[in-house]
């Protein structure tokens, strides 16, 4: 059986992703395993026609595809995006078809379960066999019941190939907006006051609607906020994964190109931030991706910490419910708030002018109340995840993180509060006591759970 591998990570073979497929080939010799550097390569395969034909022949003389990745930012790193979308722009769709597909990650999973949704999407849009997928820890590998658990995975693709087991689509096919948005005349602007707003956006030739839908949110303020196209900076390529930025949050690319400096000038000290994209397969462009993987020189400090952000879209935004999970996400673990995700679906291009200018409205409004709301599971669940890591196994290489959560509190263990602890425990003990038990659960439990709020009610 001949497998094509294709490596997401940036750093080609010298990545932990890698060790987990080098462990399937090591137990598997009689398959012959091809491994393509995608990301590390991405360069090469957008400016070289060849080296992207090479590629192509290898996936149509496979039996199977391997799509291994480390997660980024709740996704695939934005070099394997743009390999995704290389392959649609290209027309090239063509040399997946039929072929039988797994998806192998890395991660500390904290939200692997939305990349894999991703590449589930991107196989269907293929006309992939979807036969599976593993999302191991990045250290899994060093465990003896989880090298079994790889095997395994390995086995039962492997076997779903060899037996041709059939496969079903899980995401049904996009449908595209095809209306045409006009925006109407400007009715009653905003006045935003002394509040900093930033409009990002990736617009390009084509981009009509979303070039309308900036332009439209621009002229809901009394003074026009600033537009950045992310298109018109030089941003030398996406997060490499080196992680020199650990120690004291300095990027590796340094100042050989703009994105250091724009994100400190610009993103930092806005109150306000709109990201407005067009949907690009099953996300935004490889360059919105760009944009988040390399803010990663902050690690996992919050930086957008009481700021108010609004997404503006143009496609079909509702087929993508693991993107909007990671909207809200994302914006939940940088302490900031969600106002709107406003798109263009509905086609009515006055619905659009009223809902793009209430989100105007409301981001102004929740900014001047240091408005926030509270986070939710997405980002608790998120936040000890990483609390827990960088208080061990990532307090190196990550010392920029362990100070900040050091210094501002995260490092809020449970176990740290003795009083709750010691009354759970007598209570514990005393419920063994039928009437007292009797008596609290059966008489005094609804009680007592709201007699810490009844004062302030």
């Amino acid at each position: 059986m001949k497998i094509t591998v294709l490596n997401g990570s940036p750093k080609g073979d010298i990545s932990v992703t890698m060790q987990y497929v080098l462990y399937i080939k090591k137990h598997y010799p009689t398959h012959e395993f091809i491994i393509r550097n995608i990301a590390h390569e991405i360069k090469k395969i957008e400016k070289e026609k060849p080296v992207f034909n090479a590629i192509l022949h290898d996936i149509r003389t496979s039996d199977a595809v391997i799509w291994a990745f480390p997660l980024y930012y709740c996704l695939v790193p934005s070099q394997y995006k743009r390999f995704i979308e290389l392959v649609s722009e290209r027309g090239s769709g063509a040399a997946f078809k039929n072929k039988y597909a797994a998806v192998l990650t890395t991660s500390i999973h904290f939200f692997d379960h939305t990349a894999h949704s991703y590449m589930r999407a991107v196989c269907d849009d293929l006309g992939m066999k979807y036969a599976g997928s593993h999302s191991p820890d990045m250290y899994d590998l060093t465990h003896r019941l989880a090298r079994l658990n790889l095997l395994q995975f390995a086995d039962q693709f492997f076997f779903a190939v060899e037996n041709r087991i059939p496969a079903n689509r899980v995401y049904p096919p996009l449908i595209p907006v095809r209306s045409a948005y006009k925006p109407g005349k400007t009715g009653k602007v905003t006045d935003q006051g002394d509040k900093n707003i930033l409009i990002l956006t990736d617009t390009q030739k084509g981009d009509k609607n979303l070039a309308g839908m900036v332009s439209r949110l621009a002229a809901s303020f009394a003074r026009e906020p600033e537009i950045i196209n992310l298109r018109d900076l030089d941003i030398k390529g996406g997060c490499l994964g080196c992680i020199q930025c650990g120690y004291d949050n300095s990027c590796v690319y340094g100042s050989s190109d703009d994105y250091h400096e724009f994100f400190n000038a610009k993103v930092r000290k806005a109150d306000i931030l709109f990201m407005c994209g067009s949907v690009r397969d099953r996300y935004l462009s490889s360059k919105w991706k760009e944009y988040f993987d390399r803010s990663f020189f902050n690690n996992h400090v919050p930086v957008y910490a009481g700021k108010q952000i609004g997404f503006l879209i143009s496609g079909n935004f509702a087929g993508l419910p693991f993107v909007r999970e990671i909207f809200e996400a994302y914006t939940e673990m940088m302490y900031a708030n969600l106002v709107d995700i406003v798109t263009d679906e509905s086609g009515d291009s006055k619905l659009i002018d009223s809902l793009t200018g209430a989100m105007a409205a409301n981001a102004v409004r929740y900014s001047k109340a240091n408005y926030v709301r509270p986070h939710t599971f997405l980002s608790l669940g998120g936040k000890k995840i990483f609390r827990d890591d960088v208080f061990t196994r990532l307090k190196f290489p990550f010392v920029a993180d362990y100070k900040f959560y050091k210094r501002t509190g995260v490092f809020d263990f449970p176990q740290k509060n003795r009083k709750a602890r010691i009354i759970g425990s007598m209570l514990t003990f005393m419920v063994k006591i039928p009437a007292f038990r009797e008596e609290i659960y059966k008489r005094r439990m609804k009680k007592e759970m709201v007699k810490p709020l009844r004062r302030f009610v």
